[in-house]
């Protein structure tokens, strides 16, 4: 194994997106390896690359490491985006938790019947509106940052949510204006300019072809 970082995943979003938004936020270059076909899959299964036989795969550091909240634990860690201590690091968790909980609603709505989108939609609305964006409006009222004096990897995570949630609800940060600033201030970080510029591996809003490969390649869960 080398010492790069390599990223084995479908050539879009999905539960990778967040772990290629850390690595580029900490500057760290990866290579990707795009899976396209069940036979793809099944050879990681079968090498034991894929401890519990779901991906994402990120080789690192002379490991390979699968469940994204572990690898993403792992990177944050790494790379000086986990807090000072302990305290910190769980409230850091909440708050990426809660991210993470919307960002997997929108993830799914390529993957839903397209009569239920709509209603779908109205769900992930009601519980950003309601429940989660008040709440790091009123964290991100105290402290440019979610946690302590320093940017974490809730930060990163929120911003991400942010951007996903405008795609669908554009206007829905409008009565949020620590958020919008908090948006501002994040996507002034040279390292999160970059990765927001055309050309970077910052991947787009899955379409049916991406949705098509999901389905071929995860037959046993599309069954």
């Amino acid at each position: 194994m080398s010492g790069k970082v390599v990223l084995y995943y479908f050539d879009g979003r999905g539960k990778m997106e967040s772990i290629r938004w850390l690595l580029a936020v900490a500057g760290v270059e990866f290579e990707e390896v795009y899976l396209t076909t069940r036979e793809e899959y099944e050879k990681l299964v079968n090498d034991g690359a894929l401890l519990f036989h779901q991906v994402p795969l990120v080789e690192m550091d002379g490991m390979k490491l699968v469940q994204s909240k572990a690898i993403m634990n792992y990177i944050a860690g790494k790379y000086n985006l986990y807090g000072k201590d302990l305290k910190e690091r769980v409230m850091i968790d909440m708050y990426a938790e809660a991210a993470r909980d919307i960002m997997d609603m929108i993830m799914m709505l390529p993957f839903i019947p397209p009569e239920t989108v709509k209603s779908e939609l109205e769900k992930v609305q009601v519980k950003a509106k309601v429940r989660t964006l008040p709440a790091f409006e009123k964290a991100l009222g105290a402290s440019q940052f979610l946690v302590g004096n320093q940017l974490s990897c809730a930060d990163v995570n929120f911003l991400e949510a942010c951007l996903m949630l405008e795609e669908e609800l554009p206007t829905i940060l409008s009565s949020f204006p620590n958020i919008q600033a908090f948006q501002k201030r994040m996507e002034a970080i040279p390292t999160i300019n970059k990765f927001l510029q055309p050309g970077s591996q910052r991947k787009p809003v899955p379409d049916e072809v991406h949705v098509r490969i999901v389905r071929e390649v995860l037959s046993h869960i599309y069954e």
